[in-house]
């Protein structure tokens, strides 16, 4: 069995969505991370950086339970462990893994302080609000692009496209129009009607 410690993030949705398209059995903790829960000295135990989400599998790699954090690790986890949305040639596997990167290191990162300089900061930052959402809207046009070649970011179905898939679910948060990247909504749109994708975004439940 696998734990999964979550909230209704992007970054937790990843790990739920991957979980469901694997049919890997798991079962949710929820970490209320508006509490603070995430600094618990338990949690913390899982998860170093006191970040959402982590996993604990009982049955790891060698037969011994094993704690994963940070999503991007945690997706290379499990697509290894279900051999599913990692190709196993080496040139399709680094083709997945480099949007994968990107997502982590461009996409999450821009995505979210557009999120919090237009939702959540006390005061407005004109200057943060045009850099990160003129990056935004930057990121994007790469999406775009790269869309109108292929379906999905790496040619097929990947880690790659469920680590991304939450964030852009978030559109509306960054004030983006998806119609401008019809592309981005093409592929948006085909992931979104995915019924595991659709039961991945609704954990955790906690009402």
């Amino acid at each position: 069995m696998i734990t999964l410690y979550t909230w209704g993030t992007p970054n937790g949705r990843k790990i739920s969505v991957m979980l469901e398209e694997c049919g890997l059995a798991y079962q949710v903790h929820p970490i209320n991370i508006m509490s603070g829960a995430q600094f618990a000295p338990e949690y913390v135990a899982i998860s170093p950086n006191s970040k959402i989400p982590a996993i604990v599998d009982d049955d790891g790699p060698d037969g011994e339970p094993i704690s994963m954090f940070e999503s991007g690790a945690i997706l290379v986890y499990l697509a290894a462990k279900s051999g599913r949305f990692l190709p196993a040639s080496d040139r399709g596997k680094y083709e997945a893994l480099q949007w994968l990167m990107f997502q982590m290191a461009s996409i999450g990162p821009s995505f979210g302080q557009t999120h919090h300089f237009l939702r959540f900061a006390s005061e407005k930052v004109p200057y943060a609000i045009e850099r990160f959402s003129s990056e935004t809207r930057r990121l994007y046009g790469v999406m775009n692009a790269r869309l109108e070649k292929f379906d999905y970011l790496a040619g097929a179905y990947s880690i790659a496209d469920i680590a991304t898939y939450p964030w852009v679910a978030r559109h509306e948060f960054h004030e983006v129009e998806l119609s401008l990247f019809p592309a981005v909504k093409r592929w948006f749109d085909a992931i979104g009607a995915r019924p595991a994708v659709q039961r991945g975004m609704a954990v955790p439940k906690t009402a």
